[in-house]
């Protein structure tokens, strides 16, 4: 039998490439948003697209049974399971990125700041991110669980018993009743280190050693209020006006180092396109050193694109289609 013998050039090729593939399989996680779960159309689509696109493996981290856990277990303890999740999967022992969708981005931020003997997150990318808290709690769905809401926040969103059934009062944050927020709030303050007797540094620390992190805001959404908590954005302490920019009420070191992305997109709560999720999300996927440079600021270009993706959507001719909508 005749052996088959390659050129040394074919050879240092196929070995530059198989270096290539393996740079690029830092593998991923995905943290769905209230009222969802990993096997919905929507999120199993995403993760799955993302992994095909980057080159990376993705894992949907589900927390109990979902969509009905997202409202009813306290966020420390969604963390705290998140938390075990992530460090019994073994694929993600060397590091790995995290994609939080909406409250799924609370969670993640506590597996970073948290979690003791966790792999690092290298990238951490947040969609429609409710890292400042907001002033009201997040469409609820179901005529009859809306009441059941509406009755637990009667009793006073920062009673033990709201903050122990009802995960969104844990980044509820009334800027007119600050001193109730941060004596009866158990998540926010905490995360964002607003209590001064209680401050941690090291959660400073662990956040702070983020390669990037990624913070897409939704222009038309109307869910989080403001929508500019997902920049860390807020109100003033005492009032509903102005909102404060986030360089005003964190981020600082982060920011300082040229890791924070602030990227605005076209869409509704949690309404992100294909084209979006190639540009802005998938680059922090892939190897950092094959990472295309994004546009992160608003530019004219940023709004005639938004005039465009509004015509094309108004008339129905739009091919590109959110893939990810809010929970009903």
């Amino acid at each position: 039998m005749a052996s088959l013998s390659l050129p040394l050039s074919t050879i240092l090729i196929f070995i530059l490439c198989t270096l290539a593939l393996t740079a690029h399989s830092v593998p991923f996680i995905v943290l769905h948003g209230i009222g969802d779960k990993c096997s919905s159309k929507g999120v199993a689509t995403f993760t799955k697209l993302l992994s095909n696109w980057s080159g990376s493996q993705g894992y949907c981290v589900e927390i109990g049974d979902g969509g009905w856990d997202s409202w009813t277990m306290p966020l420390l303890e969604q963390t705290a399971i998140a938390c075990e999740k992530v460090k019994n999967i073994s694929e993600l022992s060397e590091g790995y990125n995290l994609v939080g969708l909406s409250q799924g981005t609370m969670i993640g931020r506590g597996v970073v700041e948290w979690c003791d003997g966790a792999p690092p997150v290298k990238n951490f990318i947040s969609l429609a991110g409710i890292h400042a808290g907001i002033a009201s709690i997040p469409f609820c769905g179901s005529e009859w669980f809306c009441a059941l809401v509406d009755l637990l926040i009667e009793l006073e969103v920062y009673s033990n018993y709201v903050q122990e059934h009802l995960a969104p009062s844990g980044y509820v944050k009334i800027p007119t009743d600050i001193s109730a927020y941060l004596k009866g709030c158990k998540f926010l303050p905490k995360i964002n280190n607003e209590i001064n007797a209680a401050r941690n540094s090291t959660y400073k620390e662990r956040f702070a050693s983020l390669q990037t992190l990624v913070l897409i805001m939704f222009e038309q959404d109307t869910v989080l209020v403001p929508k500019e908590t997902s920049w860390f954005g807020y109100y003033p302490d005492g009032a509903y006006d102005p909102i404060l920019p986030a360089q005003e009420i964190g981020l600082k070191i982060l920011d300082k180092a040229g890791k924070v992305k602030f990227i605005n997109v076209f869409g509704g709560h949690l309404e992100i396109s294909t084209s979006d999720m190639k540009m802005y999300i998938v680059p922090y996927l892939e190897d950092e050193t094959s990472r295309q440079v994004v546009k992160t600021k608003t530019s004219p270009f940023n709004w005639l694109s938004s005039i465009w993706h509004f015509f094309l959507e108004l008339i129905g001719f739009s091919k590109d289609q959110p893939l990810l909508r809010m929970v009903n």
